[in-house]
């Protein structure tokens, strides 16, 4: 029997459910719960009762489970808070430096793509979109590159069933181009966004590695074509990719 499985007390029922719903690729039925934390289904009810009352998970409408709302405000502020977001900042740091403009790291969160740590250049020119800001998935490097990790069965069905609209005259509407446009992303590994969320910015992102499983966040840089075009800005992807690399490495690390 694994430790997630162990007996206890209500407490560690409670943070083995958000546990688990944390590490699942997609939403869980209450008997598959019960059954992982070798819980009786009734008990099992009774503590999602609770935690859904709380906003740490919530029930989709085929009745699966989920985390909440709380739950993703808890990650995001022990992303923040984390003992190596100094040495993620040091990454980044020198990934920015190297290329001349601002890198960050970006994760999906709906129908989003959050900027979740971010490193400024040193130009007086900057483009703010500081940490915390949302960028709709299908008008941005990163958001393109996490929805080709999808099959192309579950991307063409959310891509159908999204409310697109235009931000720039650049960006991609019609879903049968912007599905075309995620299989190439598919077969290159990089991420763009050529002018297609802000006028006059080019974007790129490669993903990072998260072992056998399904990566959830991306290396971006972005920059006004003022100073580089896409083509030049694509040209460090091989750097992004070994801070990629280092940044995986501290994702995957115990805490010291």
């Amino acid at each position: 029997m694994n430790d997630t499985k162990k007996k206890g007390s209500s407490v560690e029922r409670v943070l083995q459910i958000v546990e688990v719903l944390a590490s699942s690729q997609r939403p869980m039925s209450v008997s598959d719960l019960a059954e992982t934390l070798e819980v009786p289904i009734p008990s099992m009810y009774r503590l999602l009762d609770q935690l859904q009352n709380l906003g740490f998970v919530y029930l989709d409408l085929h009745g699966k489970v989920a985390c909440g709302k709380r739950t993703y405000k808890l990650a995001m502020n022990l992303w923040q808070n984390s003992h190596f977001k100094t040495e993620r900042l040091a990454i980044l740091q020198q990934l920015s430096s190297q290329i001349g403009e601002t890198v960050g790291i970006a994760i999906m969160q709906d129908l989003d793509v959050v900027y979740v740590d971010r490193v400024l250049s040193e130009w007086p020119l900057q483009i703010y979109l500081p940490v915390g800001t949302h960028v709709p998935i299908w008008a941005s490097a990163s958001g393109k590159l996490l929805l080709a990790q999808l099959s192309n069965d579950k991307c063409e069905r959310i891509i159908d069933k999204m409310s697109i609209h235009a931000l720039t005259t650049n960006t991609q509407t019609d879903k049968k181009r912007l599905t075309q446009s995620i299989t190439e992303t598919r077969d290159t590994g990089v991420g763009i966004d050529n002018e297609e969320f802000i006028p006059g910015m080019v974007a790129c992102a490669v993903l990072i590695p998260n072992g056998e499983n399904e990566a959830f966040a991306t290396v971006f840089t972005h920059g006004p074509t003022v100073r580089k075009t896409l083509n030049e800005l694509l040209e460090y992807v091989p750097i992004m990719r070994k801070a990629a690399d280092e940044l995986s490495g501290i994702f995957s690390r115990d805490y010291e």
